[in-house]
């Protein structure tokens, strides 16, 4: 069976994935970005922003957000890592931060209240909107794989509610020297060794330490 995990997910030493105030002008929250500025150099994000140029750094965060795209068949985002919009959607006019050919090129499933059809993008990418839950989500996306792994982007409370459900086989977190104070707190309330979670290892990147957790089987 696909696996499901979570990669290069960028977390605060106070423990906060995502700065305070989403908005289309922070779409991390506000400071946000601190937490992603391990990946920021890497020749993974430069080839995504210049179309495949060879820019970029290679060391081990390069190596660990090529890993978070090695063999993925389809993803789960909750519906603010889609967009700002809230509520019912007022058009179809909003298709992402990413604009029209998303880094994905698989199909996403976006966890959302209210319905909305398929968004087809370019390369690959195909946004379908499931409005069943998690478990909706996660059967739909697991079809859609193809027996490759599956992947949650986030945002936190999307993370926290498949952890809570004991769904997460592996978490790779991104562990950054830096303080937020205040946002949104992965791990407040869970007890991660009485869901099954144990610290497997970890590497020192050159912006990051990280930290893979893993569900005992």
């Amino acid at each position: 069976m696909p696996r499901l995990l979570v990669r290069s997910f960028g977390v605060s030493l106070d423990g906060f994935a995502a700065g305070p105030d989403q908005s289309l002008a922070h779409p991390l929250g506000v400071r946000g970005p601190e937490l992603m500025d391990w990946f920021m150099p890497t020749r993974v994000w430069q080839q995504m922003l210049q179309t495949g140029k060879a820019d970029g750094e290679t060391g081990i965060d390069n190596e660990m957000a090529e890993q978070g795209f090695a063999d993925m068949g389809a993803w789960i985002l909750g519906r603010n890592m889609f967009g700002p919009v809230r509520g019912p959607w007022p058009d179809e006019s909003w298709k992402g931060w990413w604009g029209d050919e998303p880094p994905y090129h698989v199909p996403v499933f976006v966890l959302t209240h209210h319905a909305r059809p398929p968004l087809t993008m370019q390369g690959g990418t195909t946004f379908h909107f499931v409005t069943g839950g998690i478990h909706d989500a996660l059967a739909q996306a697991r079809a859609a794989a193809g027996g490759r792994d599956v992947r949650v982007g986030g945002g936190v409370a999307t993370v926290r509610e498949y952890l809570k459900a004991g769904l997460i086989d592996e978490l790779h977190l991104a562990l950054r020297p830096v303080l937020l104070g205040q946002g949104e707190a992965l791990f407040a309330g869970l007890d991660l060794p009485a869901l099954g979670y144990h610290c497997e290892r970890q590497v020192a990147g050159e912006r990051a330490m990280h930290v893979f957790l893993r569900r005992s089987e």
